[in-house]
């Protein structure tokens, strides 16, 4: 297919993603961001085999596993001491891991690989409309920006572009969000482990590695507090003391970590939402990322997510003869993919997030003996690592990845000068 003009709106990862790989193809590639200084947003997350493999194919392996923390373990437990999951990765292959990542590392290492963003990077322009048959964006002081012949839709999960496409079929807030917050490794034992304390389903603590960040060798944690968000206030409202009291009365072997929150400001209110859509296209636009199929965090594939579409699309469009043919393509692919996590992630989110006490109190006694079933234990491994596909299908991971995974991890610390080379 011959070079087309691109414009991306949304500089997340989804957008930054979308830009890499579309400017590689020979594409003509310009992004809109809303905001006037383009940032990560939000503490960490974790990286899946299925997201670690688009960034192979990106040639950013390396930097992500030198700033990355690995993970080997997810691991649940009650406040009293009982077990609730244990997931480790090497149940399903023994060379595979997750990384947990800063939002700031992973937002460097994409800028950095993309050459043109000085020049295609159009920050502080608020695109609240598009034209889906013209391919022309419209912004709030009344601009046009366009014709294009592909508008990538890519700003988040409240996004303002999705309804030109179509009307979703499930578009809804969920009641439960988090405080988020990096705080210093320290001590901690568990810098290989995905930590989390359960309280029900009305608590849910954790603290992920998350490694370094460029400019900071540091190594963080990413530390999660669920609530519901007409909570928020009365939250900030009850002071700091409190709170920090509860937080650690419930995990006191975590104490030296929360030594690091002293003040309410350092903590970001997360809200999430439940969206589906029939049609990811129409015309010259294209949904991507969080504005295609955002959902609850508690499988925590969002992130690898959008890699897996940036990388989707890109690949329709190198393989399809027109562009209603790679649109459709890449809705096929993708769909198949995404929607049994629509689907999990809308059954398992009460379990962990709500007031069900009868739910959670069935969640602590099967979870755990699932997890130890030969069967059970691989398809919930399936699902955490991004490798499921429908009902009972698999999402292959390459040899050359598995093969890339087995090296040694980078040392961490000397890649800030290389990136800043690069940029």
């Amino acid at each position: 297919m011959a070079p087309h003009r691109i414009a991306i709106v949304g500089y997340g990862s989804a957008g930054q993603a979308a830009a890499l790989l579309l400017g590689r193809d020979g594409h003509a590639v310009t992004v809109y961001e809303r905001v006037a200084r383009p940032g990560p947003v939000g503490a960490g997350f974790l990286l899946q085999p299925s997201g670690l493999q688009v960034l192979w194919k990106m040639g950013l392996l390396e930097p992500v596993l030198r700033h990355g923390a690995r993970v080997d373990r997810l691991f649940g437990d009650t406040p009293c001491g009982r077990a609730v999951m244990d997931m480790r990765y090497a149940g399903l292959e023994s060379r595979l891991y997750g990384v947990g990542l800063q939002r700031g590392a992973l937002f460097s290492i994409l800028e950095a690989a993309w050459p043109d963003r000085r020049r295609a990077l159009q920050a502080g322009h608020d695109i609240v409309s598009v034209d889906p048959e013209r391919g022309v964006l419209r912004d709030a002081l009344g601009g046009e920006h366009g014709p294009y012949d592909l508008v990538v839709v890519a700003d988040g999960a409240a996004s303002r572009l999705r309804d030109a496409v179509a009307a979703p079929r499930i578009d809804r807030p969920y009641p439960w969000g988090a405080l988020w917050c990096l705080l210093p490794a320290g001590e901690w034992p568990w810098l290989a482990e995905l930590r989390q304390r359960y309280v029900a389903a009305r608590r849910m603590i954790g603290l992920l590695p998350v490694g370094s960040c460029p400019g900071d060798a540091t190594r963080r944690l990413s530390f999660f507090w669920s609530l519901r968000t007409d909570a928020f206030e009365a939250w900030e409202g009850q002071g700091l003391a409190a709170w920090q009291d509860e937080l650690q009365r419930l995990w006191p072997e975590a104490a030296g970590v929360f030594a690091g929150i002293t003040d309410a400001g350092q903590l970001a209110r997360a809200r999430y939402r439940d969206t589906t859509v029939r049609h990811w296209h129409r015309g010259r636009v294209v949904l991507l990322g969080d504005a295609a199929h955002s959902m609850s965090p508690q499988l925590g594939q969002g992130v690898n997510m959008a890699l897996m579409d940036a990388h989707a699309l890109a690949r329709s469009l190198q393989g399809e003869a027109s562009l209603p043919e790679a649109l459709a393509a890449y809705q096929r692919e993708r769909r198949a993919h995404v929607w049994i996590y629509q689907l999990w992630s809308r059954w398992l989110t009460p379990l962990f997030q709500s007031e069900q006490d009868v739910a959670a109190k069935l969640r602590d006694a099967a979870l755990l003996p699932l997890g130890r079933m030969p069967g059970g234990r691989g398809q919930m491994l399936r699902v955490l690592t991004g490798t499921r596909r429908g009902l009972f299908g698999t999402l292959g991971l390459e040899d050359g990845f598995i093969d890339a995974l087995e090296q040694p991890m980078p040392a961490a610390g000397c890649i800030a000068a290389t990136e800043q080379a690069r940029a």
